[in-house]
């Protein structure tokens, strides 16, 4: 699809400086423009590209002020990076597929709505429900009884446990498992265990992203709740019995155990672990491989194993790396002391 510089602006609110009639058919980074690319200026530190660039047209911000000439035409707008983040989904959602695969098994029982797509080798079994305008990619499974909302795309391989529920305009990534068994053991008199059937399922609401090769568990009895607008990024573990709270976002590899809750607007960054049975409260901000192991007020800031107050953690970080000095220093102090008691 093509559009010009105008037709562009015209879909974001936007103001042209240049050519109108530029013609744009694709998107582009800006270091590594293109004829006919669209491209943005959202972070100073790439400024110099924009002089030099080969992209037909570039988003910048409404203040911006060009220091040399620019041969592209410019897109000016308020927020350059969620502008570009808009026309993007605009242009996926022009490329939607719809229609149901030969190779696909469809259940007489399960119910499909308007413009779905089923690719090849999907299995949807009894009782399920897909929303309009969903896409489920090859080799996807849904479970008994699962129920998804409309405009939500399951990526190739990702497996829904049955009575699960996937709400509306969510995405799932490759290889990720919603609603597997919690991990969930009671340990007997003779050194073995026996396992906790998990009696539950896994809610996922409205605008919910999940990254790919992560894994949602069921909860043993009630349900495992994902709030609206929760983004997640891949290999991601949330236990059973865990409540996401409404637009928390989770870097790589965050680990989340059983019957923890965590609040609004959370922050988590790649590799933090929370331990089980904890609370944690609203716009909390937690460090890349930190481990949680008490409850958070809300607006708490943490680092560290274990983690606490982000500012005193960094300190204490500050002043391990002068260990070995203060070490040495240390020891000679100790030896002067020895002489003179001798």
């Amino acid at each position: 699809m093509k559009f010009t510089a105008q037709q562009i602006a015209d879909q974001i609110g936007a103001r042209v400086e240049g050519d109108p009639q530029t013609i744009l058919s694709k998107f582009s980074k800006i270091d590594a423009g293109e004829p006919e690319g669209l491209s943005f200026l959202a972070n100073p530190t790439y400024t110099h590209y924009l002089y030099n660039t080969a992209a037909s047209a570039v988003l910048v911000s409404e203040d911006f002020q060009p220091e040399k000439p620019i041969s592209c035409t410019l897109i000016r707008v308020k927020d350059p990076y969620l502008a570009f983040a808009q026309l993007m989904t605009f242009y996926q959602q022009q490329r939607c597929k719809t229609g149901v695969s030969p190779f696909a098994s469809v259940s007489a029982k399960a119910v499909i709505g308007k413009n779905v797509y089923i690719g090849d080798f999907v299995s949807i079994s009894d009782g399920a429900v897909i929303g309009d305008n969903s896409e489920l990619y090859p080799h996807t499974y849904i479970g008994d009884d699962v129920r998804i909302g409309h405009d939500t795309i399951l990526h190739s391989g990702v497996k829904v446990y049955h009575d699960c529920v996937i709400g509306n305009h969510c995405t799932i990534h490759a290889g990720s498992v919603i609603g597997v068994d919690g991990f969930g053991f009671a340990p007997q008199s003779d050194k073995q265990y026996m396992k906790i059937p998990q009696m539950g399922n896994v809610v996922i609401e409205d605008h919910v992203d999940i990254g790919a090769n992560s894994c949602i568990d069921r909860s043993t009895m009630g349900s495992t709740i994902i709030h609206a607008g929760v983004k997640t990024s891949n290999f991601i573990e949330i236990a059973h019995n865990c409540e996401i709270g409404e637009n928390t976002v989770m870097s790589a590899m965050c680990g989340i155990a059983g019957s923890t809750k965590i609040g609004k607007n959370c922050m988590l960054g790649g590799q933090a672990g929370v331990n089980w049975h904890l609370n944690i409260g609203d716009n909390v901000r937690v460090g890349a491989h930190s481990a949680v192991n008490n409850n958070l007020k809300s607006g708490s800031s943490v680092f560290g194993t274990p983690a606490f107050d982000s500012k005193e953690s960094l300190k204490c970080t500050a002043l391990y790396r002068r260990l070995p000095d203060m070490l040495k220093r240390i020891e000679e102090l100790e030896a002067q002391v020895e002489k003179l008691q001798q």
